[in-house]
């Protein structure tokens, strides 16, 4: 079947791609979120997507769905088709194989040693590729794995609670609940899409969370293949003089917590945590206490986490804002008013107007009774 070389791609079915690419944020990690659609005379005959690390990839898995409807048909793929030979064969071999006449590449690959080329591979066997189509859509959805790819370091997004008048808990340390339903809900999707949530030993101390979702969290989402795990993220406590108690509700609440330390792994407080199960990885500043880019990185390069979810207090959340680390922030704003004794949202001591940390707002929206404000911090000039 011949295939012109002025073929023009359709937004619409990358937009396809992009849902079923979507279908694997809970699942994929530390793999990107693919999606894949295949059309042969302008119909459908192949959908697909990657589910989980070392599972079949989104374009394998849409020819499977369109057996011989493939050869001749425009494949729609949201990443470049890997090249490599992983857990699984390169999907670049299985397009040509099947016999498609187009590849339509949402984004290259974000890996230096790895963009581009699976699209030479498959234009030197005389398919026809275009490349660009929604990137930006694209490269939001994997966001986390790019910057992993090519920085070193997982994305960082920081989700606070607060009152109107920008306070998270009373004096007393009590916050349960400043946020309704419809936002703890939605603090679940963030749990459950994130390689890890990231807390401090202070609001371990302070609330004694489990951080885990919800039990019912996974009978709710539809569409979630029952073979599929239903995996809980890993939960980061940083802690400098490992003074997490082994009675702390993570330790009860099953899956893996790791505790990143400044302290001795021998130290006699450490071997507690170990028999409660905790991993202990220790991270040491000159100043005593966790580095914290030294653990976001061992983060990104030994756990291979993609996106961390940061649930901490004032004084966690402030250190990694005022280091530059933090990506993203997402507050929840509850339409009621705490006081001037309640705890504030950032433990950040300025004393200039020029101090001040600006944000870019990117969206507010509403989420039941409250609100959202989506921010990115400014760089930080270096």
């Amino acid at each position: 079947m011949a295939v012109s070389t002025a073929f023009q791609p359709e937004p619409r079915y990358m937009e396809q791609a992009l849902d079923c690419a979507r279908r694997g944020s809970y699942t994929t990690m530390p793999n990107p979120r693919v999606g894949c659609v295949l059309v042969r005379d302008d119909v459908v005959v192949g959908r697909g997507w990657h589910r989980y690390a070392g599972g079949a990839h989104a374009e394998v898995d849409a020819l499977v769905e369109a057996g011989s409807a493939a050869r001749g048909a425009t494949a729609y793929v949201t990443l470049e088709p890997c090249s490599l030979h992983g857990r699984t064969p390169p999907c670049c071999d299985e397009l040509i194989r099947a016999g498609v006449g187009c590849v339509v590449v949402s984004m290259r690959d974000p890996g230096d040693n790895q963009a581009g080329r699976g699209i030479n591979r498959l234009r030197a066997a005389g398919i026809v590729v275009s490349e660009g189509l929604l990137e930006s859509e694209s490269r939001a959805l994997n966001e986390g794995f790019i910057k992993r790819t090519q920085h070193g370091l997982p994305l960082l997004i920081c989700k606070l609670a607060m009152s109107l008048d920008g306070r998270t808990a009373m004096a007393s340390g009590q916050s349960r609940w400043i946020t309704g339903e419809a936002a703890r809900a939605e603090v679940q999707q963030l749990r459950a899409s994130a390689c890890a949530v990231l807390s401090g030993v202070g609001t371990v101390l302070a609330d004694d969370p489990a951080l885990r979702l919800r039990a019912e969290f996974w009978e709710a989402q539809e569409g979630h293949p029952p073979e599929l795990p239903e995996r809980e993220p890993l939960r980061v406590v940083l802690d400098s003089r490992l003074r997490t108690p082994p009675t702390a509700r993570l330790f009860s609440a099953g899956g893996e917590v790791l505790v990143i330390t400044a302290a001795a792994l021998d130290s006699e407080l450490a071997e507690p945590l170990r028999q409660c199960g905790a991993t202990l990885q220790r991270c040491a500043g000159d100043d005593g206490q966790v580095e914290l880019l030294t653990a976001l990185r061992w983060l990104a390069t030994e756990r291979e986490c993609n996106t961390l979810l940061l649930e901490a207090g004032p004084t966690l959340a402030a250190a990694l804002l005022s280091a530059g680390l933090v990506d993203r922030l997402l507050l929840y704003v509850a339409p009621t008013l705490l006081g001037s004794m309640a705890r504030p949202l950032f433990e950040l001591p300025l004393e200039r107007l020029a101090d001040g940390v600006p944000l870019h707002i990117e969206a507010v929206r509403a989420v039941g009774r409250d609100w959202c404000v989506e921010a990115r911090p400014a760089p930080l000039a270096r």
